[in-house]
């Protein structure tokens, strides 16, 4: 077996050497020589690393950042084409990222969206049937062979079952998580290279977004993920749509596996398609407005919503309702991340700015901690045109960029999972510009702030959040003196002997420990008082007797333990 092993990985490595020299070849052709010499050809045995016409350090002299990032862009697009699918697909991701990279250098990237190349689904036929498990005539009818769909990971075709149902049809590349598998790991080692000699590519972060968009990938890559994502956002709108306007496509679940994907094909005209959808956008406007509801409880409420609406997404049905596809790129945040968000908007909302920085630093990602005051001041001036402003009159993706922008300056950094959160705000507010329509996301979110504010601190919550404090507490209480006798017994055993002496601040220290008791007591004391209220379960009460005897029995030591607290701290 050891054997086995050591001649898979010598296959692996000779396999990676390969795929590296071409892409440092590639790399160094279009300009990054000057960058990629230093750390990179001691890696490849035998290899010198080819000189390029025109060094890119040669072309960004007295460039202004426009230029330079517009500079950059171009020649890692055409690095990214010439190298394939999975770079292709970098590029893509790479363009989403307005919040780390200069609108020249997003607008290169996004060049890349029309970049991949087809497959023949004659190619691919005997990938199909693997998965299936039976020949393609055992299951479906017919399928188009030409793709209505291709990306960077997967081709779909329109297709019809035996029995005669719509549905689509998408097949994973061929050897393609291998590939990006590959890839990124040579990408990230490059990315590090680079960083090394670069201050302005250390700045981007490159190797930083590669982790991000490796986990991201590992998800895509599965289709099983994407039908499980379908199938929750379908259950989530069946609760929220009370009007019955979205609809979210079945999966055939018998088909479908992590290189396979069939699903129900909606009849209808996509939102990108803008000749077809203009006569149909009176009935669009109100429905889409009603969508912007239905994305914030899914989201404020669930903590699951759909993070890649942009308009080729979005399908106005035959039956009149909206469709919705795609479902590889999903969100979901924590209780805990949901509440942040709250309160993020609020700030905004109320303009307090000193609030919102903290909530971002709380969330944010940063290797030193910035200035607090200077970041405060950026904030305010940053946002002071907005000002004064109507909700009509704010612009949601120019106000989310602004900050966006100013968090960059002071280099911090949003998780992925926040940022698709403000994505996915900006893309839809998008679709509703290029229809026309003002969908007006901040003035939905200003009329429900108070009622989502009061939902995340409810009765329900703060009793379950006492609770848990109490048992934690508790399981604290009885680890501390086990684990304090275990480190002094061990603490004996070796001799070590320690003689504290203080003047003079006996008084203080007595102080200190009795408010850390009271603090102690009343926390104590506020789990009896609310466990006491959890036991009315919601009853009206006409007299004191209707009060249950637990309610007055947790309430009574409640009172007690506050009363020995106090008797400490006097």
């Amino acid at each position: 077996m050891d054997f086995i092993r050591a001649g898979i990985g010598i296959t692996k490595t000779m396999r990676n050497v390969s795929r590296l020299r071409e892409i440092v070849s590639v790399f160094a052709k279009h300009g990054f020589d000057g960058f990629i010499t230093i750390g990179i050809s001691s890696k490849i045995p035998n290899f010198v690393i080819p000189k390029s016409k025109r060094s890119i350090k040669e072309e960004l002299e007295n460039k202004s950042e426009k230029d330079w990032n517009q500079v950059l862009g171009f020649r890692l697009r055409s690095c990214f084409e010439e190298l394939g699918p999975s770079f292709i697909k970098f590029g893509q991701l790479l363009s989403s990222r307005e919040d780390l990279f200069h609108a020249s250098f997003i607008h290169e990237m996004q060049k890349l969206r029309d970049q991949v190349k087809p497959i023949p689904l004659s190619d691919l036929t005997v990938y199909v049937e693997n998965d299936l498990g039976k020949k393609i005539e055992e299951v479906f009818k017919s399928i188009d062979p030409n793709p209505i769909g291709v990306a960077s990971i997967g081709v779909v075709y329109s297709a019809e079952l035996k029995d005669g149902s719509p549905v689509v049809l998408k097949v994973r590349r061929p050897g393609i998580e291998k590939e990006i598998e590959t890839d990124f790991s040579i990408l990230l080692f490059i990315a590090h290279q680079l960083e090394k000699v670069s201050e302005e590519l250390k700045y981007l972060g490159l190797s930083r977004i590669i982790n991000d968009f490796s986990s991201t990938l590992v998800k895509e890559l599965n289709f099983n993920v994407e039908a499980m994502n379908a199938q929750r956002l379908k259950k989530n709108l069946a609760i929220h749509d009370i009007e019955n306007h979205y609809y979210i496509p079945s999966i055939y679940t018998d088909y479908t596996c992590e290189a396979l994907l069939v699903m129900e094909r909606l009849e209808g005209v996509a939102f990108s398609d803008q000749k077809k959808i203009d006569p149909h956008m009176d009935e669009i406007k109100e429905k889409l407005n009603y969508g912007v509801n239905l994305f914030l409880k899914t989201f404020l409420q669930d903590g699951f919503y759909h993070a890649d609406l942009h308009g080729g997404n979005f399908f106005y049905l035959h039956n009149k309702k909206i469709g919705l596809i795609d479902f590889g790129l999903m969100g979901s945040l924590s209780k805990t991340s949901r509440q942040h968000f709250t309160a993020i908007i609020y700030s905004l909302i109320s303009h307090n700015y000193e609030n919102l920085v903290y909530e971002f630093l709380d969330v944010a990602e940063y290797e030193s901690i910035p200035d607090v005051e200077a970041l405060t001041r950026d904030v305010r001036e940053a946002l002071s045109p907005y000002v004064g402003l109507t909700v009509q009159q704010l612009n949601l993706s120019e106000l989310f960029l602004v900050i966006l922008a100013t968090l960059k300056r002071h280099q911090i950094y949003l998780p992925r999972e926040w940022y698709l959160v403000f994505r996915a705000l900006i893309t839809l507010d998008g679709v509703g510009k290029s229809l026309n329509i003002d969908l007006n996301i901040f003035g939905i979110l200003e009329s429900e702030i108070l009622e989502i504010v009061q939902k995340s601190f409810s009765k329900e919550d703060l009793i379950e959040e006492a609770l848990w404090s109490s048992r934690d507490m508790s399981s604290t209480l009885k680890i501390f003196p086990r684990h304090f006798r275990w480190f002094m017994r061990d603490f004996a055993k070796k001799g070590y002997a320690i003689e504290v002496i203080q003047k003079g601040y006996k008084k203080e220290i007595a102080s200190v420990g009795n408010s850390i008791s009271f603090l102690g007591h009343a926390i104590l004391t506020a789990t009896f008082i609310l466990s006491g209220i959890l036991f009315l379960n919601g009853q009206e009460l006409q007299t004191y007797n209707d009060i249950p005897t637990l309610t007055w029995v947790m309430w009574s030591l409640g009172l007690l333990t506050f009363a020995l607290g106090k008797r400490k701290i006097d």
